[in-house]
């Protein structure tokens, strides 16, 4: 924190804006002060683009006045519902609002308001940190009116109400939010009698939209440590009305002298952890670094109802992952998160948080690395600093030997990303297969059309695919006088017809018959890979193959036949594993009614 004189602050007030404010100001005979966030930042050498302008009478009238006198690159925007108005001019934006004091009716947080004078203003203030105010008219700029002593409190770091706290929370019960936010993003500490009043108070939060709490909710969780702000909403009683789930972790059971660790501190730390790691990446401000750190919130949700006790094995949390995954949804549709493709994402971490650990725990396979790789898509890495995070066993030597073998993992999921990248920009046709073709030997012209199909691949002018590089290096070598030997000439010939029939299914009978067949041809791969993932338990993975074959394969109608029935018996077996009895009935009939073959049921 910075000490400033009014000497110190009319020179941080020195740009042309303020002047100009108070200039016009001065025109009007009205008294004019810049308040709340923009001073308490100058004296804690924050950045702040925003400022907040109190004057004694009308704030749009004056607002009219300094929109006129700033000319043709000002916008005024008018609310006068609310008795404010909003100038942006060269990228600032100043909002202008008289000096006014309110009064609540305690079953809602919207004030009744009257005219006032600046103590009053400053009274309905939610801290006295954000009650300062400087005057900006001439005989008195750069003037500091701070009558609730919120410099000696930014001094002791504390955030304290400018009145009894109890009024100042029931009156708008979001300040209870915003008082834990402030001390999360300043790292200061509440004050002894306001946090009485925000445990006091924390029922009167339900009277807030939602949309409201988790914006503030979200601002917590984008401090580089959240887990203060966290524990401080759980101590005050606010959590458990936010996110019960999250509080219901905060227990431990002990039987038979085994004990399970509390995963609501281990949560915390993941989150922490989760945070280190962004801030040490760079990435804390990335698209989906918010959404990371909601993972890492809601990975173990699931605990509580999937928590059993087995006498050999102690505490178990089986499957904890797959319910906290199905809780993801309704947690955000009632806290008016996003329901978009972030919701998705969080719940995919949710889902595969313990999937490294099992590879490491094992051999870590190749193919259970690209299974991973599947099903995570463009966020692995994410997925990885969580199983990371997630690593917070006390014991030294066993959390070395996690963070090793997750090491390992990271290595082979380089090394497979680069070797599949490599071999998919790699062109299907090799140079052995242009010598045979041509029935040449390795020469200068064998080197020119590798290069063709390669420069073609890597400009991404034809896709990597058999039919569309043989149709080009057909037309490659005629340029260059090549033809194709007898036996291969047919073979070209028959791949050149299939590209034509695939790129356009005309009315022959013929051609469409060939598409079908390569339709089926190719459905039936994608077929036999959705089995391969089911028999390894990756459902998901699966039913994301079988949508995509319905997608890419419209002729290939036996082998969509058979997607229904496989589709069907991923339910069955999601049915089996989640123990939901109803919907595995459903499905038995509906097997039933459809017939199927005693080699279909036995497959099931």
């Amino acid at each position: 924190m910075k000490h400033l004189t009014n000497k110190d602050l009319r020179e941080l007030l020195s740009p042309k804006i303020f002047h100009l404010i108070g200039e016009t100001a001065d025109e009007l005979g009205m008294e004019c002060y810049v308040v709340g966030g923009y001073v308490r930042d100058l004296f804690l050498e924050r950045p702040s683009k925003d400022i907040d302008v109190v004057v004694v009478g009308s704030g749009i009238k004056i607002a009219e006045a300094f929109a006129q006198r700033l000319g043709k690159g000002a916008h005024l925007a008018v609310y006068r519902n609310f008795g404010t108005a909003q100038v942006h001019w060269h990228g600032q934006e100043v909002e202008f609002v008289g000096a006014r004091r309110e009064s609540y009716d305690r079953g809602s947080r919207k004030p009744v308001v009257e005219d006032g004078t600046l103590e009053d203003d400053q009274n309905r203030r939610d801290f006295t940190i954000n009650a300062m105010a400087v005057c900006l008219n001439a005989d008195r700029y750069g003037e500091l009116v701070d009558p609730f002593g919120g410099v000696r409190d930014m001094e002791d770091r504390i955030i304290a109400t400018p009145l009894d706290p109890d009024i100042t929370f029931s009156d708008d019960p979001l300040r209870m939010m915003r008082c834990v936010r402030f001390a999360s993003q300043l790292n200061f500490v509440i004050e002894d009698e306001t946090f009485e009043a925000l445990q006091r108070n924390a029922e009167r939060l339900h009277i807030i939209s939602q949309e409201r709490i988790i914006d503030e909710l979200n601002k917590i969780m984008s401090v580089p440590y959240p887990s203060r702000g966290l524990m401080e909403l759980y101590r005050a009683g606010l959590l458990e009305i936010i996110l019960p789930e999250l509080t219901a972790l905060d227990i431990v059971e002990t039987r038979g002298g085994r004990a399970h660790k509390n995963n609501f501190y281990h949560t915390l730390e993941v989150l922490d952890n989760v945070c280190k790691a962004q801030l040490e990446a760079g990435t804390d401000h990335a698209p989906k670094a918010l959404y990371l750190r909601w993972g890492a919130l809601l990975h173990d949700i699931g605990k509580p109802r999937s928590k059993k006790w087995e006498p050999q094995a102690g505490w178990t949390f089986h499957n904890h992952n797959f319910l906290g995954a199905k809780m993801v949804k309704g947690i955000f549709r009632r806290l008016k998160l996003p329901m978009d493709e972030r919701m998705k994402y969080v719940k995919m971490l949710v889902e595969l948080h313990m999937r490294p650990q099992a590879i490491a725990d094992e051999e870590v396979t190749d193919s259970a690395v690209r299974r991973l790789i599947f099903e995570a898509g463009d966020d692995i890495d994410d997925l990885m600093t969580l199983c990371e995070a997630d690593i917070t066993s006390k014991n030294e030597q066993k959390k070395q030997g996690f963070l090793d073998n997750f090491r390992l993992v990271r290595h082979k999921l380089a090394d497979l990303q680069e070797r599949d990248y490599r071999r998919l920009l790699q062109p299907v046709i090799d140079g052995n297969e242009i010598m045979q073709l041509f029935d040449l030997k390795p020469s200068r012209e064998v080197g020119t059309l590798k290069d063709t199909l390669k420069n073609a691949v890597l400009d991404n002018v034809v896709a990597n695919e058999r039919e569309p590089l043989m149709q080009l290096l057909m037309n490659k070598a005629r340029q260059m006088g090549l033809t194709a030997v007898q036996g291969t000439a047919k073979i070209c010939t028959a791949l050149l017809l299939m590209v034509a029939t695939l790129t356009s299914c005309g009315s022959d009978h013929n051609d469409w018959s060939k598409a079908r067949r390569h339709d089926e041809a190719q459905a039936q791969e994608q077929l036999n890979q959705a089995r391969n993932l089911m028999e390894m338990d990756s459902t998901q993975a699966a039913r994301r193959v079988i949508k995509k074959l319905r997608r890419d394969y419209p002729l290939a109608l036996s082998a969509r036949r058979q997607s229904i029935l496989l589709m069907d018996s991923i339910d069955i077996k999601e049915a089996v594993h989640n123990g939901d009895n109803e919907r595995l009935r459903f499905y038995t009939r509906k097997l039933k009614h459809d017939k199927l073959t005693r080699q279909d049921t036995t497959a099931l």
